[in-house]
């Protein structure tokens, strides 16, 4: 049985929770292009999503990909090359969510705000306590 990383403070505990949340979304990514284009919500003025079938399992794979990397971090915390791994896929979700506002391929609302969030507090946090799990 798997158990919670053997890590104090919160921020391995919380890898894994997001870890499994990326999971679960990128099996509804593959599953249906219905929740990349509710994630992906903004419309060409005729009203048609940015969104089709090889875009959706796109961002299946691509966050598929972060969860993995992310849960390895989790129970590998104290490893400078995960962490800075881990670091990254929030930098580059990050990166992604406000280009994708700035594009116009999604608005501030609905499902898009939570990874949005997600991606700009754990990459805040993860770069404030570098420097605590790495020198343990």
């Amino acid at each position: 049985m798997l158990s919670l990383p053997p890590f104090e403070g919160f921020l391995p505990q919380w890898l894994v929770l997001v870890s499994v949340v990326s999971a679960a979304n990128s099996i509804q990514a593959y599953r249906s292009e219905t929740y990349a284009a509710e994630l992906y919500n903004g419309r060409f003025p005729d009203g048609c999503t940015f969104t089709n079938a090889l875009s959706s399992r796109t961002f299946g794979t691509w966050t598929f990909l972060s969860a993995v990397i992310r849960f390895y971090a989790a129970y590998n915390i104290n490893n400078p090359a995960v962490y800075d791994l881990a670091l990254w896929t929030f930098g580059i979700a990050l990166t992604h969510f406000v280009g994708e506002l700035i594009k116009g391929s999604a608005r501030l609302r609905g499902r898009f705000v939570s990874p949005l969030l997600v991606a700009l507090s754990t990459l805040t946090w993860m770069f404030w306590q570098r420097q605590y799990y790495l020198s343990v």
